[in-house]
């Protein structure tokens, strides 16, 4: 249930994130298919072979590929697959801790949107990513501000009275990463933020 809903709102369906408290936040989606402020901050960082994990619909992944950056997406929802291969991009069905093309080759990993809470567990998403990356890779994240609380959420998808199942996304604030960061075998080498947004590169 929970890749129909998501599903229907990368169609535009209206849909919600929903929390065990009951809080509910609209899922916006639409502003994933349109470039971001700061995205540029991540995109010019990038080196062929990139790894955008958990791409989505696609943007960032398009945006490499038009600047002649050999550039996969990854995801777990086969429409997002599909219209990051219609936007431009060269997408594949995979979860991240499962078989990934060019193990052990990837030069840069995309960790954009907050997508370092893939999980549930940012530990493991890191250490897997390390796996993934060629000696000498890095990652670049997207994370929350200096100030807010690191914390692993339940959450599930709403339409409606449709609901997916539980899962858990984690939360990673800037105040944390260089800890989080050292406990998975990376060292911060950039943290900054721009338009709003706090991005860190891990190397």
């Amino acid at each position: 249930m929970m890749g129909e809903i998501y599903a229907d709102a990368l169609a535009g369906a209206p849909a919600e994130l929903e929390y065990v408290d009951g809080t509910r936040l609209a899922l916006e989606t639409a502003r994933w298919f349109e470039p971001i402020d700061g995205d540029e901050a991540l995109l010019s960082r990038c080196a062929s072979p990139t790894l955008d994990i958990g791409s989505g619909p696609g943007r960032l992944t398009a945006a490499l590929a038009r600047r002649g950056v050999h550039a996969l997406g990854i995801d777990i929802t086969p429409s997002a697959v599909a219209l990051t291969r219609r936007a431009g991009g060269f997408a594949l069905l995979r979860d991240v801790f499962g078989e990934v093309p060019a193990g052990g080759q990837w030069t840069t990993a995309l960790l954009a949107d907050g997508n370092i809470g893939i999980g549930g567990h940012p530990q493991a998403l890191l250490r897997r990513v390390g796996q993934l990356l060629r000696t000498g890779g890095t990652v670049l994240a997207e994370v929350d501000p200096p100030g807010t609380r690191s914390r692993v959420d339940r959450v599930r998808l709403r339409r409606g009275p449709a609901v997916g199942d539980w899962f858990g996304w984690a939360v990673v604030s800037a105040d944390d990463i260089e800890r989080l960061a050292h406990a998975s075998g990376f060292s911060v080498a950039e943290r900054w933020e721009t338009h709003g947004r706090w991005l860190v590169r891990l190397a």
